[in-house]
C-alpha cells in the first residue's frame, strides 16, 4: 500500500460514515473495500456511532478486523483491540521465524 511516509500503516481506524462533511466522499465500507483490495493484511477497525448489529455484521463481511461503537468506553476498547493486533502480529512473526528454520 503506498503510504505518505513510505511505510505501510500497522492499523487503520476508519469511520463508517465518511460522507458527513463532503456528500461526494466515499463511504466507510467503500474505503474499507479499497484498502483491502490494495493490502488485505492491514487490520482495519471500523468506528461508528451506530449501535446496530446489522452495521457491525456488514463491516465484518467486508473484512474489518473489528467494529467499535463511539461511546465513553470506545477509547479503551480501541486500546485493547490494537494491543491484541500487535500481539497477534508478534506471534505470527515468531511462528514464521520458527517455520523458516524447520
Amino acid at each position: 500500500m503506498p503510504a505518505a511516509f513510505g511505510k505501510e500503516p500497522d492499523v487503520i481506524i476508519l469511520d463508517f460514515h465518511l460522507d458527513g462533511i463532503d456528500k461526494n466522499a466515499m463511504n466507510g465500507i467503500a474505503t474499507l473495500d479499497k484498502i483491502k483490495a490494495i493490502d488485505s493484511d492491514i487490520p482495519v477497525i471500523m468506528l461508528s456511532s451506530q449501535d446496530k448489529i446489522e452495521v457491525a455484521i456488514e463491516c465484518m463481511h467486508h473484512r474489518a478486523f473489528d467494529y467499535v461503537v463511539k461511546s465513553e468506553t470506545a477509547f479503551l476498547r480501541l486500546q485493547k483491540i490494537i494491543t491484541a493486533i500487535f500481539s497477534y502480529q508478534k506471534m505470527e512473526k515468531e511462528l514464521n521465524w520458527y517455520m523458516e528454520r524447520m
